[in-house]
């Protein structure tokens, strides 16, 4: 197997669409190299792009944050930045294996995999997170969710495109976000259930003015409840609107049963103590953001 080191995204492009399929990106390899042990991998190359400039970084602007490919995620866990303004893509990057995994899995790997459960996938929906795939036309902003295809499926080409960047909102003054997960770990194994929630409050005691709501896995793909984000908008950020949205978000959920995890029922029955609670600290967090 040959192992190049392209020194741009362009580059790298070019040498995936020169192996006419043969070829696949390679950062962090945890999820990739397993694959090649196990002998489901296709190719004959593989396109090393930690060396690419730029692609191992947190950027802070004034509009987005933007992440890098190659950014692990003990990169987003020990980032002063998102510790304190991000905290549930921190919690979320915690949760991904064990320290020595998270030393080498990239945020953006472990979305292209298209798990409706990875933790990295469920922040990145509640994030309201684009992605910038690059391939033989061009570069494009897309949503990730718009990644998925179906459960383990991406709709990313991987033999010709590759996604440099990952970028989301920069937060602001009245944003505040919450990640929940049930498992039975903390980390190193798929969740029971998890829980990204996001809301932009009017003022420190006023009322919803956005909000998000992401979960795994009670569908195929990640899943973005909008119409409990819908109904959040204008009401008051307390617990007779987290109840109602909590009973909602139920409603539409329907978790399968896994005989490694827990049963369908169990995790539909847990569903309104997570969204709850992911909505009660996401509340607190963006009260705090207003400031004393």
């Amino acid at each position: 197997m040959n192992y190049l080191f392209p020194a741009t995204v362009e580059d790298a492009v070019d040498i995936l669409t020169a192996h006419d399929g043969r070829a696949r990106i390679i950062a962090g390899g945890t999820d990739l190299m397993l694959r090649a042990r196990d002998g489901g991998l296709d190719a004959l190359t593989l396109v090393d792009i930690t060396r690419i400039a730029g692609l191992d970084r947190i950027e802070i602007g004034s509009e987005w944050i933007t992440v890098g490919a190659a950014v692990t995620f003990a990169m987003l866990r020990d980032s002063a930045f998102l510790r304190g303004r991000v905290c549930a893509l921190v919690r979320a990057a915690e949760s991904v294996g064990a320290a020595p995994i998270q030393a080498m899995a990239t945020w953006l790997g472990n979305i292209a995999q298209a798990m409706p459960a990875a933790d990295g996938g469920i922040i990145a929906v509640a994030l309201d997170a684009q992605a910038r795939v690059a391939g033989a036309t061009g570069a494009r902003w897309v949503a990730v969710e718009a990644l998925y295809r179906e459960a383990k499926t991406s709709a990313l080409d991987s033999t010709r495109q590759m996604v440099s960047h990952l970028r989301f909102p920069a937060p602001r003054a009245g944003w505040g976000c919450a990640w929940q997960r049930s498992g039975r770990r903390p980390s190193l194994t798929l969740p029971i259930l998890n829980c990204a929630a996001t809301l932009r409050l009017a003022s420190r005691d006023g009322t919803i003015e956005a909000a998000t709501l992401a979960l795994g896995p009670v569908a195929a793909l990640p899943y973005r409840a909008r119409d409990v984000e819908e109904f959040l908008i204008g009401r008051p950020p307390e617990d007779e609107s987290f109840g109602q949205a909590a009973a909602m978000a139920q409603a539409e959920c329907h978790p399968r049963s896994n005989p490694l995890r827990a049963s369908g029922e169990y995790r539909h029955a847990i569903i309104p103590t997570l969204v709850r609670d992911a909505l009660r600290e996401a509340r607190e967090h963006a009260r705090a953001s207003y400031g004393d």
